[in-house]
């Protein structure tokens, strides 16, 4: 894209923050590596060759070995390697080199001295056990729904939904002397014989006594603003599939009807057809990220839109963009196939592309927005 004097002038002006980074051009290798790496394991930035901490202009003096010097460190010293965008730029009579460091799609990234690092402010810190337990979530790599919850045992599982889950394949489930061997085979419980976090969220007879969070947190506004009159507010528990039907049954008594005569009947209608709703539910309790203790997914009604917000980032591949087109993804892929047996999710994706058409044939587009730790979906009212 290229970098205007304006520009340049403007990110130097803001100082060094989550996405602007300052550096010398006696910057050390190992300095770079850090950079890069934080930057690329957070929403990616811009390195200012040839400023000074301080913002002061110091200049790049041979800028094709500085560009050189940058692809060899994005290569061999950030792992897995990254491609960055490299432009010159004439600012104050001095050479800058502006490099462009993206989001990574392969996150999460390290140094070739084994450093995760991610971009805070205007600082880089280690990662913690946690956050790099999403970022490899994130990736694919690692899946938390397929990992086991200590103290939990067969006991916790519901064996009467059991036996009715093993009922559509013709399998007498009930009659199993060994159950925990079966229900290791699909990811219920762990070689361990504890019970896996996706086994408690579909099968659990309790699941929030273990997943405190794993809950819908459900508030409808008199106003257009969080600080507006509250007229229902409600916690939804339970499975995931129980979630989303009562859900659904909460959504569909607050929100406003319009009502026509047919045949001297009243006959209430929603403002989406019920499918619409219900796929937006499906859709936050499944690709949620279940690894973020202490956070609920919370819809917000208020006079003119709804929301779903469901905590966890997309996958590193996945998009806003690519949402409405119909790409597809798993967080909780053990999760995923469940609600997919149980017929509450259509394999092949087209649940968003739907809310999406749905609110642009109104002539008001679903807005997708990921922010933080959290993806939200807001439809118009």
């Amino acid at each position: 894209m290229g970098y205007s004097t304006a520009q340049i002038g403007e990110l130097i002006q803001q100082g060094e923050n989550s996405a602007v980074e300052f550096k010398s051009q006696r910057v050390h290798t190992d300095s770079i590596a850090r950079e890069l790496v934080a930057l690329s394991n957070a929403q990616g930035g811009v390195l200012l060759i040839g400023v000074e901490d301080d913002g002061a202009i110091s200049g790049v003096s041979d800028v094709s070995k500085m560009e050189e010097k940058i692809a060899n460190i994005a290569r061999t010293n950030v792992v897995p390697s990254i491609t960055v965008e490299n432009y010159i730029v004439n600012y104050q009579q001095n050479q800058l080199l502006v490099i462009e460091v993206p989001k990574g799609s392969d996150r999460p990234y390290q140094t070739n001295q084994n450093q995760f690092l991610l971009r805070v402010g205007s600082t880089n810190r280690a990662l913690t056990q946690r956050e790099l337990m999403r970022l490899f979530q994130q990736s694919g790599v690692f899946h938390f729904d397929a990992t086991s919850v200590p103290g939990t045992e067969l006991k916790d599982l519901n064996l009467t939904k059991l036996d009715q889950y093993f009922a559509q394949y013709s399998f007498d489930f009930s009659s199993e002397e060994d159950k925990e061997r079966v229900l290791a085979n699909i990811d219920v419980m762990s070689d361990k014989g504890e019970v896996t976090v996706a086994g408690l969220l579909m099968f659990g007879i309790n699941p929030q006594k273990w997943l405190h969070f794993a809950e819908i947190s459900y508030a409808h506004f008199s106003g257009t603003a969080v600080g507006s009159e509250l007229i229902d507010k409600q916690v939804v528990t339970g499975t995931v599939d129980f979630q989303v039907d009562s859900g659904m049954a909460v959504i569909r008594n607050n929100l406003l009807v319009s009502s026509t005569i047919q045949a001297a009947r009243r006959v209430d209608q929603l403002p989406y057809a019920e499918n619409i709703f219900r796929e937006l539910l499906v859709n936050a309790v499944v690709h949620r990220n279940y690894s973020i203790a202490g956070a609920r997914i919370r819809i917000q009604q208020f006079d003119d839109r709804i929301e779903f917000i469901s905590p966890g980032r997309l996958p590193n591949t996945v998009t806003i963009e690519k949402l409405s087109m119909g790409v597809s993804y798993a967080v909780n892929p053990v999760l995923l196939k469940f609600m997919e047996n149980q017929r509450y999710i259509d394999k092949l994706g087209r649940g968003l592309p739907m809310v999406y058409q749905a609110a642009k044939q109104r002539g008001e587009g679903a807005v997708f927005e990921e922010y933080g730790e959290e993806f939200k979906v807001t439809l118009p009212l």
